[in-house]
Formats: C-alpha cells, sequence, structure tokens
C-alpha cells in the first residue's frame, strides 16, 4: 500500500521534526518540540488546499489557462475549473524523487518535462533544511530547453499557533495590495486599505482574506510576516528572500474550523505570464541566467 502523498521523508534537529512527502516535495508537517507550526495533512491523506505544496514554474493563477510567449499562443490544462484558470503550477501532484537525505535535511529533484501548453523542460530542485534556527527551503529551477522560458515559483504552507486563527495577531509588512476581480484575478494595485493593513500587529478575528500584496518592507533583504498568540506571546514566523516580491494570504473560510493561516510566497503575482510583472526569463539551456534559485524559511517565534 502507498500513502496518498506517497513515501515520507523524516529530518530532524534541534527539537525540529518536519516530514515531507515524494507527492509535489511537499512540507507535510513542521513541528518545534512537539508543537505544531504549520497546519499540515496526515500520511494518511491528500494535500488539501494546497497544504505544504510547491508551485513551480507558477504560482496562483493563469487566467484561462492561456497566455503567450516567445512569438507562441499557448493554452494549459485548467486546473481550477470553477474559476476557468491554470492554478499554482505543474509540480505540486508529481512524483519527485529524493536527491540526498541527512538526518536534518532532504532535497528532491523533479524533471518537468514539456507538455501541452508549457514546452519546455525543466530540472526542478527543492532542499528542505533543519537546524536551532527552524526551517529553510530552497527552490532551484534550470532550464534545459534550448529556448529561453517563463518562470516564476511559489509555495503554500499554512502558519498554525494553537487551534484557531480568529485571536492571533498578524504582522505583515507590505505596502501594495492586489486589486482583483470576481475570479480572483489581478485587475490593478492600490496602497493597502485599512481593512487588509496588518503592517503592525492586528487580530484576524472573523477576517475572510485571499489576498496578494506586494511592495514588503525588508531588513537585511528579508520579510517576515508573524502570526502571534497575544496571550502567551508563542508564534510562528514566515521569511522570505529578496526574490519573493509578493506574498497571498489566504484564511479557510469563517463558518469552518481554521487552524492554520495560509502565508504563500511568490516571486511574481498571479496572471504574471500575462501581465509579465517580475516574471523570470530562464535563459537558454547552459547559457548564463539559465537557472534561479531562491530561499524561505520558517521558525518559532
Amino acid at each position: 500500500m502507498v500513502a496518498p502523498s506517497g513515501d515520507q521523508y523524516e529530518i530532524a534537529a534541534a527539537g525540529h521534526t518536519a516530514v515531507v512527502t515524494e507527492s509535489g516535495a511537499a512540507l507535510r508537517c513542521l513541528s518545534r518540540h512537539a508543537v505544531e507550526l504549520v497546519d499540515g495533512f496526515g500520511e494518511g491523506e491528500m494535500s488539501s488546499g494546497g497544504r505544504g505544496q510547491l508551485l513551480m514554474p507558477w504560482p496562483n493563477r493563469i487566467r484561462d489557462g492561456r497566455y503567450s510567449f516567445g512569438g507562441r499562443e499557448l493554452q494549459l490544462g485548467l486546473t481550477d475549473p470553477t474559476r476557468g484558470n491554470a492554478s499554482h503550477g505543474l509540480a505540486r501532484w508529481a512524483a519527485w524523487t529524493v536527491e540526498e537525505q541527512t538526518a536534518t535535511s532532504v532535497s528532491l529533484v523533479l524533471r518537468l518535462m514539456a507538455q501541452s501548453g508549457y514546452p519546455w523542460t525543466l530540472d526542478l530542485h527543492v532542499l528542505y533544511d533543519l537546524s536551532a534556527n527552524g526551517l529553510v527551503v530552497t527552490q532551484t529551477a534550470t532550464n534545459l530547453s534550448p529556448e529561453p522560458a517563463p518562470y516564476a515559483s511559489g509555495a503554500h504552507p499554512y502558519l498554525r499557533v494553537g487551534d484557531s486563527i480568529e485571536d492571533l495577531e498578524l504582522t505583515l509588512p507590505a505596502r501594495t495590495h492586489v486589486l482583483v476581480d470576481d475570479r480572483r484575478l489581478p485587475v490593478g494595485t492600490e496602497p493597502v486599505p485599512a481593512a487588509y493593513d496588518f503592517t503592525s500587529p492586528r487580530r484576524i478575528g472573523d477576517a475572510v482574506l485571499d489576498e496578494g500584496f506586494g511592495d514588503l518592507d525588508r531588513e537585511e533583504g528579508r520579510t517576515t510576516v508573524t502570526l502571534v498568540d497575544p496571550a502567551t506571546g508563542r508564534g510562528v514566523a514566515l521569511w522570505v528572500d529578496e526574490h519573493h516580491r509578493w506574498l497571498q494570504v489566504f484564511t479557510p473560510p469563517a463558518e469552518g474550523s481554521r487552524p492554520g493561516l495560509a502565508v504563500e510566497p511568490m516571486t511574481a503575482p498571479a496572471d504574471a505570464f500575462n501581465s509579465g510583472t517580475d516574471l523570470v526569463t530562464l535563459a537558454p539551456a547552459g547559457t548564463d541566467g539559465d537557472e534561479l534559485s531562491v530561499s524561505w524559511g520558517i521558525h518559532a517565534v
């Protein structure tokens, strides 16, 4: 019998434990001293709501699954049929292969073959590394094709502090909010309005969010988002490097169980394959610029 998410790869360091899955190279769980830092999924379950998945070679949505690149009109499969979009890339359900595993780290690889709608071959690589400072995730893409390839990356962890997000305080240092239409696709940007302003710690309450943010404030190249229980001071933080210029924040619906808050690092916003906003063009194989490596991480507060 095979688990729905395939083989399970456990790593541990300095009181931290994490499990990464064969399916999608997803982060299934992460804890520190047996306290959960992410809202993941069980060994006998599939990832739901994108939990822990890697979003490559694009994060978020592409309108109608259509875009043009290099003089070609391309059509992707509609993996979000309700809204008619291509969602979250091509790698999150694939079977990744372990490249190397140690007690504290695991790296996995996937050769993403050229296919309908994305006619380029990429080597994808992810390294999960645990230490006393928490988890560091490094995602890398290398173009193996003789032509330039469009690319962006993201991830979909759900941060967790206790059993409910309602009384937690969120701090999100962003200055720009993405305006969207009824299909959750960008139509513009604006300064972050009061309703979505978490630049200072603010209780989440019954807020229902599925919002994109940009113009991230940084310290030494990093942006850090925190989720803290003000009653105990205990919390969790997610940081992103300078390549991640956008964050998507998503709450489960208010009427259901809400143990986790999705904070999604993104190198480009939704529909970047059409807008070109922060879209990376990987150079042809074997030339300068044929590879992009980005990092983000999670640690306890």
